[in-house]
């Protein structure tokens, strides 16, 4: 294939100086090969915590937000401000639940983005054990359809989950629970909730999700026997849970529920903002390490560029004389940026993947945490390509312009 004079150039300079264009390709591969290790562990990591949060939190929780009385039926029917006044607010008195939740759930299920949806029922009880006693939580569900959402299966440590709708009164309990009370699959326990008797409850299996709080405060039973122990009706529901196919549509998705039941939607963002700040804190953190990285290679591939116009001063001012115009150097150099940039790039990928992949084999062993984890996002490896040529060019246009500008008759006047 033949290439133009200006490539021929181009690569008869980068040959001539094989040792610069090296350390110059070298600088471009450690920089690439930096961020796609970073942009690895970052998102690996990330989507490590996300999925934990998602073992025990829906994209979207609904549920009857308490309210405060205000003002707003006075600033209807009252013109003169100084009637729209309200000291002390109070709650106002409302029925605890969703009303008529299975005909919300049928409405919410008609939105495509919708994955899944259980209806759940909590409540605050005190469990005992001989005489010990223990605060904490109880979530009545259907226990397929919080396997189906919540992987249930892989945090489990002993008996079946599937118990809770075969055994009368079974009861699955965390880890934490079970540690406190010296209890053991097939044992019992006393569960009081706050407007209910005390009821005695088979332990049917044992879970761990890691974190600390859900596993010494949070059980589960079948969504009537809950429903039997606050002494309410069959329709009685506290919260209604929903998965999606694409959980980032989450925030939109909710804003939309809300307006359709005029219930309060919490999306995932929403509940686990401070996980998001540390993402997007980490994330800016590890960009600017990236960039300084890349900096730091397009300066060396400037001083390059820099060093090889003063050494072929004379060439260049020929080059001109014979009929090269300045765009034709231009095109010169800056295609001598861009090999180095691809040479380095390319380079790069390989030894970034390599890194990633034995950091990705690294041991912790630390709760459900096996492995250190990293993601091999494929976009990540074309950005790094594309950001380390970016890089070159900008590094190479200034030399490259710095060349056309040259006069070849001073230049061989001396």
């Amino acid at each position: 294939m033949k290439i133009s004079v200006n490539t021929e150039i181009a690569l008869t300079y980068l040959s001539a100086r094989k040792k610069q264009t090296i350390i110059a390709a070298m600088g471009v591969m450690f920089g690439i090969s930096m961020f796609i290790f970073m942009q690895s562990l970052m998102k690996g990591t990330n989507d490590y915590f996300e999925k934990q949060s998602f073992n025990t939190t829906p994209h979207i929780r609904l549920y009857s937000e308490n309210k405060v009385a205000d003002n707003h039926i006075m600033v209807t029917f009252l013109k003169d401000p100084s009637y729209k006044l309200l000291t002390n607010p109070k709650q106002l008195i409302q029925t605890q639940g969703i009303i008529n939740p299975y005909g919300v759930i049928h409405e919410i299920v008609k939105n495509p983005q919708v994955y899944a949806v259980t209806p759940q029922v909590t409540a605050n009880v005190i469990y005992t054990s001989g005489s010990v006693q223990l605060t904490g939580n109880i979530a009545g569900v259907s226990i397929i359809e919080e396997d189906r959402m919540f992987d249930m299966q892989s945090n489990m440590l002993n008996g079946d989950f599937h118990d809770l709708d075969r055994v009368n009164n079974g009861i699955l309990i965390g880890k934490g629970i079970a540690d406190k009370l010296s209890l053991h699959t097939g044992d019992n326990i006393t569960v009081t909730s706050g407007t209910g008797s005390p009821t005695i409850m088979k332990v049917i299996g044992i879970y761990a999700t890691t974190v600390k709080q859900i596993d010494e405060t949070k059980s589960y039973a079948n969504i009537i026997q809950v429903q039997n122990l606050l002494g309410k009706d069959r329709s009685y529901v506290t919260d209604i849970k929903i998965n999606l196919r694409d959980y980032n549509n989450a925030p939109q998705v909710a804003r939309e529920i809300e307006t359709l039941t005029g219930y309060k939607a919490e999306d995932w963002v929403q509940a686990n903002e401070q996980l998001k700040a540390a993402f997007k804190i980490r994330a800016v953190i590890l960009n600017s390490v990236i960039g300084v990285i890349l900096l730091v290679a397009g300066f060396g591939i400037y001083n390059i560029l820099n060093m090889t116009i003063y050494e072929k001063i004379k060439e260049i001012a020929i080059l001109k004389a014979i009929g090269f115009s300045g765009r034709s150097v231009i095109s010169i150099f800056l295609q001598q940026a861009v090999y180095i940039g691809l040479m380095g790039g390319f380079v790069g990928i390989v030894i970034g993947f390599s890194i990633t992949y034995m950091v990705s084999r690294i041991y912790i062993g630390a709760g459900t945490l096996k492995y250190l984890p990293m993601s091999f996002y494929v976009p990540h490896y074309i950005e790094a390509v594309c950001f380390g040529v970016l890089t070159t060019l900008a590094a190479g246009y200034f030399p490259a312009k710095k060349a056309s500008r040259v006069d070849p008759v001073k230049i061989i006047r001396g």
